[in-house]
């Protein structure tokens, strides 16, 4: 059923986005007021990754609670160095940017088949969202992408069906604040959610493509640190 109900949101969102167009970048998630866990400052214990780009870094907290086997995934290809000197080869303005893919062949997992989804009423497609990419259903391997979509994409339509479907009011008032792509809920798996540099992600989303929504001009993942917050 739930599934049913995102492709029907897919589609509303994509008339949606036609129809708002894309403007400037300017939601902050510091701003946003929620209970939601992904808007909580990362804490003692917590396992953090520093994505370090061509443009700037992008600093991200990790859920190995609620997406046990992509957090293990993400960590050991990035202490691994399986992302070094990797592009981000998809960009899509107001949506998001992926990468993750080292020889254009979809990527591999550390265990070198693909794995399952991890979804969780938890953790959701807000902007600044971090998320496995795949190709359908348990198809998790090494690409990832980061959520870029902003709050006008969060119309009265898109939240009526929100409601109709029974999602908790705390997950649709947060969207309303920081925007995100509630189509993607439950068919891709969250694991992680950006803290800092956001606004990297907006610069990298605002890059010109070719038409298969590549970067013209090389982005380039230099390295992936991790660590845990003591």
């Amino acid at each position: 059923m739930k599934r049913k109900f995102v492709s029907l949101l897919a589609a509303v969102m994509a008339l949606c986005l036609i129809f708002t167009g894309c403007g400037e970048k300017t939601v902050k998630l510091s701003k946003v007021e929620s209970d939601e866990m992904q808007f909580a400052a990362p804490a003692k214990g917590d396992t953090v990754a520093t994505i370090k780009t061509s443009e700037g870094d992008i600093k991200v907290v990790l859920y190995p609670r609620y997406a046990p086997l992509s957090v293990e995934n993400f960590v050991t290809h990035a202490q691994n160095g399986y992302y070094d000197g990797m592009t981000v080869h998809r960009v899509v303005e107001d949506f998001i940017i992926q990468t993750g893919d080292p020889r254009g062949d979809g990527g591999n997992s550390i265990w070198e088949l693909p794995f399952s989804d991890e979804f969780s009423d938890k953790l959701h497609h807000y902007t600044g969202a971090l998320s496995m990419a795949n190709s359908g259903s348990d198809t998790n391997r090494s690409q990832f992408f980061i959520v870029t979509s902003q709050p006008k994409g969060i119309t009265d339509e898109v939240v009526a069906l929100m409601e109709e479907a029974g999602w908790r009011e705390g997950i649709i008032e947060t969207y309303k604040q920081s925007g995100g792509a509630p189509n993607l809920d439950y068919r891709y798996t969250v694991f992680g959610q950006v803290y800092e540099g956001l606004e990297v992600a907006f610069a990298i989303n605002g890059v010109k493509t070719d038409e298969d929504d590549r970067p013209k001009e090389d982005i380039v993942i230099e390295t992936i640190e991790i660590e845990v917050i003591e």
